[in-house]
């Protein structure tokens, strides 16, 4: 009766997975009840999940019982069971053994230099630090999961590790897991290989707060992405919080199943922008507010946040190179010195341009509305500026040519390797497109 009871209000995967491993250890009296599950982790979990439903099943079936104990089962052998009259559980009598020691609560690898309110906001990422404050409250979530993309260095990391702080100075004790989508791949792979992926399973999938960095790391990876699809489904399912870090929209990761980015999308998808001039400036501000003794010309701080600008962690590792070096040489910080410390820095932070930016400023030069270069209108005066665009996507950026093709209009690969070839041929025999090219490029890279 009670297995029969806390499957139906449990429902049957909780059941199967938590409650169907349950023992009854018979003990001297009725008022006190004893069982047993083959792990500590196990038995923790039921005891913080279900031991007052527990209290409450048996205390309806035996009005004596007036407290139900979850211990860790012995490894030792156990004799042979017997059958237990009042409740459908096997009942043990085994060898007493010492207790089990207490499971150990997981402690997320939490960066106490990344926390809310060392984040500098703006316009470029304040809906993303909103809905990751959000998140993190305690009480019933307003969404899950939470999807935040953008380049690398602008601050997804930081706001991971701001919400597990944050949770769990709200609620002492909450489960956080924290960790790369590449080490959710190994620790599944270790975990197969050990024919032990039960505990993997339970430990991700009891997370209060489950956050996964870089997902863009799992594509291709078949076997993982089926595990991850299932453990996202049921931290959803269970109305715990997910968030999801990756370097582009769900929609743009290529390899990564349909199924996994739709679920990613159900919820809040926020894209964090690259820095511009203002945050950069307040950036190195408040990294050089946490520099004790250390003066820094305002020059140099413009040299950096003019030339520096794609990404907020290149531009405080270019801070806190220049302020090193003058530690260990005995120099002062000016922009000399600053120049001959950052001159390979420098000479590489070329500003990386995206393909949304370039569609934007090759729209602007054309007279064209950003749309029309998506359209599947092919008049020449809008497929020429389009086809300069995917040859500009092709030159300037990292990105595939399906993923040119998606960002215009769903476009094939193909189609962009036409207009690629075709602007190249253009440029050796038209002047206005060659023009129009070298001008486009002289924007984009300045």
């Amino acid at each position: 009766m009670v297995r029969a009871h806390l499957r139906e209000s449990a429902g049957v995967r909780l059941f199967d997975q938590w409650l169907k491993p349950i023992e009854l250890i018979e003990d001297d009296g009725v008022e006190a009840v004893r069982l047993a599950l083959p792990s500590a982790f196990m038995s923790n979990w039921v005891s913080n999940h279900y031991a007052d439903r527990l209290l409450q099943e048996f205390r309806a079936l035996v009005p004596s019982v007036r407290t139900v104990s979850i211990e860790t089962r012995s490894t030792t052998p156990q004799p042979a069971t017997l059958r237990a009259e009042s409740a459908e559980i096997a009942v043990l009598r085994p060898v007493p053994a010492a207790p089990a020691p207490a499971a150990t609560a997981e402690r997320p690898p939490l960066d106490a230099r990344f926390t809310f309110d060392r984040f500098v906001v703006d316009a470029s990422n304040r809906v993303a630090f909103n809905a990751a404050r959000a998140l993190a409250e305690p009480g019933v979530p307003r969404f899950s999961p939470l999807f935040l993309h953008s380049g690398t260095g602008q601050g997804k990391t930081h706001l991971m590790h701001a919400i597990g702080a944050a949770y769990l100075d709200a609620v002492p004790g909450a489960h956080v897991i924290l960790m790369s989508a590449e080490r959710f791949m190994f620790e599944f792979v270790q975990a197969l290989r050990a024919r032990d992926t039960h505990s993997f399973k339970a430990r991700l999938r009891s997370a209060d707060v489950l956050l996964i960095d870089d997902l863009q790391f799992i594509a291709g990876k078949d076997s993982t992405q089926e595990e991850f699809f299932h453990t996202i489904n049921e931290v959803m399912g269970a109305g715990k919080r997910l968030v999801i870090s990756a370097d582009r929209c769900p929609q743009d990761l290529d390899g990564v199943e349909a199924r996994i980015t739709s679920r990613l999308s159900c919820g809040l998808v926020a894209d964090i922008k690259a820095p511009d001039l203002t945050l950069r400036r307040a950036v190195l501000a408040r990294k050089l507010a946490d520099l004790p003794n250390v003066t820094v010309p305002q020059e140099v701080l413009d040299l950096l946040a003019t030339r520096i600008t794609a990404s907020i962690r290149d531009l405080e590792g270019a801070l806190n190179r220049v302020v090193a070096y003058s530690q260990l040489t005995g120099d002062a910080i000016d922009l000399e010195f600053a120049v001959a410390t950052l001159g390979e820095v420098l000479r590489g932070a070329e500003r990386r341009v995206t393909i949304d930016e370039i569609q934007k400023v090759v729209s602007a030069h054309f007279d064209l509305k950003p749309l029309e270069l998506v359209s599947a209108r092919r008049a020449v005066v809008i497929a020429r500026p389009r086809q300069i665009a995917m040859y500009l996507a092709k030159r300037l950026t990292t990105r595939s040519l399906p993923e040119i093709g998606r960002k215009f209009g769903g476009r094939d690969h193909s189609t962009v390797i036409h207009a690629v070839r075709r602007i190249e041929e253009l440029r050796d025999k038209d002047r206005d497109v060659d023009t129009a090219v070298r001008t486009l490029l002289h924007t984009l890279e300045g």
